[in-house]
């Protein structure tokens, strides 16, 4: 018999619908039951991909008995953390400052008024290792909750206020300086793992806006070690077993320091942010290989996660089916030497051993390997690598697939619509140009409201229920705006602009500046949620800095620009001292250093050959947060064209910042040289 999950559209929440246990999705009913019956309530918060969220939920939540004593004694609640990033974020907060560590499944005990009083995260179902069973776990909550209440409810307001005072420590209000970027450069440089490549030791996540800031860095100072460093983290990732060497993209993180052995699931986020990187990567310093990775990703993006509706997925699971039914991490991925023979023959397997680093020990788990690309001198021709990998790819698609989860979240499409935008256009596939409009006028026609709010979900073409939060409303600006560079249409620049008009008039304070999470209009939690530093993604803070900052340079708005700087104070406070955690800030305060600089390309129509190639050389050109508009002379769809004629009868480029602009060119070579200045 279903449970009330069974109408939700998250498939994470629908994983849970023929489990025994009585579940209610997060609602005020569920509390209001929780009061009604006089219990706790159970809060468990995980995500379709999650591997250790499926081990509980097989050994704890299929099983009768505990379902049996759970919805006797509680009230119990099944929280998507992508769809409830606001849920998520308030209570993982809480159980961080309790238990000094949080992760997924995350297990929280509330009060029917959903204050906090114990925590967890993955609880097994017989006593291992000091941790207690999830049965003890439920037994001894009711029992406290029975007969130590006051107690309990003591505790549980102590944690409400304590959270109320985490105030973020904000800054000055100001955007870091020269000196500011320096220190979050020295700092990042004491963290580097040299040997390696990437920061700090394992796991070892992907420090995509840190790349992003680096990449930045070295742009506007030619400061040689910020390149470096992104140079060989990039390559040391791509040629690691965190990239499908096979089929593109990245895993979510390496389990070891060297990048070999994936947590596999596949998350949108993680390879919109990589493809930009690797694109960029490319613009900067014109390497082979990131632009392979760039275009591999790319394709992977759109060939594995786009949903029929033109959106795109947010992820695909770590485990899938081994064959015998059984469902093992990695299963989808990994090799042997003796499957090779079987698929290659005796001697291109030996090569294929070879070229990707497989062992007869393995380097994961059973003598399995995970496909790399270890350093190595000797060269091997590359038709037979090329046919290697198309018949082992031909083979790989014949195993059982990982479940996809085929939920679409404003926040990550707004990140995938930039990369494949800019990816598309550097590297002439207007296929992947398409593909990221496509997923703008999907957001457009399902997640846009008439007063152009968002809803943060979406599946199947039918919106979800919950409202945009703020990294929705600035990663979704962000991917318009590169898609209104791109492509030349204004009316992008326009949507953008009603997205960030809500960030201004919503999720700002207006005395500090500072930015919330969750809109003033929002359901109300035990706390608002805020947080400046990067997670997974650019925290919505410093992503919606980034976007104000571009649609400033774009119109001229001065409300914007104050607003995108008073942002960015918490980037100059932070990032000396963090600077792993709060790239994004890092890379926005970069263009505002730069300017950022505004390019105006005028030209008869995008068709015409010199209007072309300004307008590739502009999106081409590394000056941090440069914007783009190209367009007729005198043509309504960008501030940016206005009294801005033909130079000659010729295409030109006008290129300004900081309310000085440079004599109009119609060269391309003059354009590069002073966007490259």
């Amino acid at each position: 018999m279903p449970n009330r999950l069974a109408h939700e559209t998250s498939p994470y929440l629908l994983q849970h619908a023929d489990n025994p246990v009585d579940w209610w999705p997060w609602s005020a009913e569920a509390f209001e039951e929780a009061r009604k019956r006089n219990v706790p309530v159970l809060l468990s918060i995980g995500y379709s991909s999650c591997h250790w969220c499926h081990v509980m939920a097989h050994e704890s939540f299929e099983d009768q008995q505990t379902a049996e004593y759970l919805n006797a004694h509680f009230v119990s609640v099944k929280v998507d953390r992508e769809e409830r990033p606001d849920v998520d974020a308030v209570y993982m907060e809480a159980v961080q400052a309790a238990t000094g560590q949080g992760g997924w499944p995350m297990t929280v005990f509330l009060t029917p008024d959903a204050e906090p009083f114990y925590f967890g995260t993955y609880f097994p179902p017989a006593p291992r290792q000091g941790m207690p069973s999830f049965r003890q776990v439920l037994q001894g909550v009711h029992q406290a909750w029975e007969e130590r209440r006051d107690e309990v409810t003591e505790v549980a307001g102590k944690i409400v206020r304590d959270l109320a005072g985490r105030e973020i420590s904000y800054g000055d209000a100001q955007t870091p300086g020269e000196q500011e970027l320096a220190q979050a450069l020295l700092a990042l440089t004491r963290e580097y793992d040299p040997q390696r490549g990437g920061f700090g030791g394992a796991p070892k996540f992907p420090p995509s806006m840190v790349l992003e800031f680096l990449l930045r860095h070295h742009a506007r100072t030619g400061a040689e070690g910020a390149l470096q460093m992104a140079q060989d983290t990039c390559e040391r990732m791509a040629r690691g077993g965190i990239y499908d060497q096979l089929g593109g993209g990245f895993a979510r993180y390496s389990v070891d320091r060297d990048w070999i052995v994936p947590h596999f699931e596949k998350m949108l986020y993680d390879n919109a942010l990589l493809c930009r990187v690797y694109a960029h990567l490319w613009r900067a310093t014109g390497s082979e290989l990131a632009r392979r990775v760039a275009l591999e990703t790319a394709d992977f993006m759109v060939r594995e996660l786009r949903t029929a509706e033109g959106g795109f997925a947010s992820a695909l699971d770590a485990d899938s089916d081994d064959g015998t039914g059984k469902h093992v991490e990695g299963a989808y991925y990994v090799w042997t030497p003796g499957q090779l023979r079987e698929v290659l023959g005796e001697q291109d397997a030996e090569l294929s051993v070879q070229y990707f680093g497989v062992t007869e020990e393995g380097t994961f788990e059973h003598g399995q390997s995970v496909l790399q690309l270890p350093q190595q001198d000797g060269l091997f021709d590359a038709e037979k690598i090329a046919s290697i990998r198309e018949r082992l790819l031909a083979e790989r698609a014949g195993r059982p697939a990982p479940g996809r989860d085929d939920k679409v979240v404003a926040a990550w499409n707004g990140l995938a619509i930039a990369a494949l935008a800019e990816t598309g256009a550097y590297f002439d596939r207007p296929d992947l140009v398409e593909a990221a409009l496509a997923a703008a006028d999907l957001l457009v026609r399902l997640h846009l409201d008439e007063q152009a709010r968002l809803t943060r979900t979406s599946k199947d073409g039918h919106a979800g229920a919950n409202a945009g939060v703020l990294e929705d409303y600035a990663d979704v600006a962000e991917g318009f705006l590169a898609l209104a560079s791109v492509t030349g249409e204004g009316v992008w620049l326009e949507f953008a602009g009603f997205l960030l008009d809500h960030v201004l008039a919503r999720f700002t304070d207006e005395e500090s500046g500072a930015l919330f999470d969750t809109a003033a209009d929002a359901e109300r939690l035990i706390r608002r949620p805020q947080d400046p530093t990067d997670n997974a993604a650019p925290s919505g803070w410093t992503a919606a800095a980034g976007a104000l900052l571009s649609y400033a340079a774009h119109t001229g708005s001065e409300p914007h620009r104050t607003a995108a700087e008073k942002a960015l104070g918490v980037v100059k406070a932070l990032g000396p001292r963090v600077p792993r955690f709060i790239g994004w800030g890092l890379a926005a305060a970069e263009a505002a250093l730069d300017g950022p600089r505004e390019v105006a390309i005028v030209g008869p129509s995008l068709d015409h050959e010199g209007t072309r190639t300004l307008h590739r050389t502009a999106l081409l050109g590394t000056a941090p947060g440069a914007v783009v508009a190209v367009g007729a002379p005198e043509s309504d769809e960008f501030p940016l064209l206005a009294d801005r004629p033909l130079v000659g009868g010729e295409p030109a480029a006008y290129v300004c910042r900081n309310f000085t602009c440079d004599a109009p060119t119609t060269e391309a070579d003059r354009l590069r040289a002073v966007l490259s200045d």
